[in-house]
């Protein structure tokens, strides 16, 4: 008798464990290098998921080389994969053009978006000890840019397009440890594109004297991007705004991905976003008005849940 009750107990309790594993919804969220500011949006999402869902969607958070690497993985992942980069690379990627020239896959067609984040945001680092105030005081002098994200890709462009293209020595060295080879003078400065404020420039600032540049008007016109003002006091040691540019950037999976799963995945990123702006403050500026700037098609699970809430969406995006 004890051997059967033994028995029973044993079937439910395997029973149950196949009740919770098929009840529990896994996502994997590619975002960054782990030292990045996405990164921890990454994480900070995970957990609002977890908490938002009741646990019945768990969120594995996966360091990445950056957006370019994001869109390129869409062609071999499955419905589990989310990741972030901004709309203007998935239209670069579905029509073949720049990085992704000979790179075309009819997965990227495939492409939805779920909801926004904060945006890119350019930040060019320089040691106060090289003296470097401006983009002309960059010449000569030896710059990381990293390799094969968004953030190198525009700061290589934003250098052609003031004239220092070969006029800079481009440092051989990943941005993971850019910090470390400022404070050791191995370079001069670094680029990154992270939300403000981004973790590696608060930790540049905080460990030696950074200068942080600013763009004019006719540098900002130049790179067609968006002007975007970051308040002094944010670093450590800064003391006037830093006025600089930004992109736009949204978290995509691709139609592999089911419906529900997306619903619930947006509908629970705006119901926790309030919370996630109380611990860090870069979620404050993610509102409706940011929808404007998705461009592509929205997944359809996430339509059916800004109907619910009357966000009004374009043509385009459904």
């Amino acid at each position: 008798m004890s051997n059967k009750l033994l028995k029973l107990g044993f079937s439910l309790a395997l029973a149950l464990g196949v009740t919770q594993a098929q009840a529990e919804t896994r996502i994997t969220y590619k975002s960054a290098k782990s030292t990045s500011s996405y990164y921890q949006m990454g994480v900070q999402i995970a957990e609002a998921v977890k908490a938002g869902s009741d646990g019945e969607m768990i969120v594995t958070v996966e360091e990445s080389q950056g957006s370019v690497q994001n869109v390129m993985e869409a062609k071999a992942r499955g419905g589990d994969y989310v990741f972030t980069t901004p709309p203007a690379l998935v239209s670069l990627a579905q029509g073949g053009k720049a990085m992704f020239e000979g790179k075309g896959d009819p997965k990227f067609d495939e492409i939805r978006a779920l909801f926004p984040i904060p945006s890119l945001t350019m930040h060019f680092v320089m040691s106060a000890d090289s003296g470097v105030t401006d983009f002309a005081g960059m010449e000569g002098k030896t710059i990381l840019l990293g390799k094969g994200s968004f953030g190198a890709n525009e700061g290589a462009k934003y250098l052609k397009l003031f004239g220092l293209e070969g006029k800079v020595d481009l440092a051989e060295v990943e941005l993971s440890n850019a910090v470390a080879a400022l404070k050791n003078g191995q370079i001069d400065g670094f680029v990154t594109a992270g939300s403000w404020p981004a973790p590696n420039v608060i930790e540049a600032a905080a460990s030696s004297d950074v200068h942080v540049l600013s763009l004019d008007d006719d540098q900002i016109a130049k790179t067609k991007r968006a002007k975007l003002v970051i308040p002094a006091g944010t670093y450590a040691g800064q003391d006037a705004d830093i006025v600089t540019t930004s992109l736009p950037v949204a978290a995509y999976a691709t139609t592999a991905m089911d419906e529900d799963t997306a619903y619930m995945l947006t509908k629970t990123f705006w119901e926790q976003k309030a919370g996630m702006g109380a611990d860090a403050p870069w979620w404050n500026g993610v509102d409706q008005s940011l929808m404007a700037n998705i461009t592509g098609k929205l997944h359809p699970g996430a339509v059916r849940y800004y109907k619910e809430a009357g966000i009004e969406l374009t043509e385009a995006q459904q």
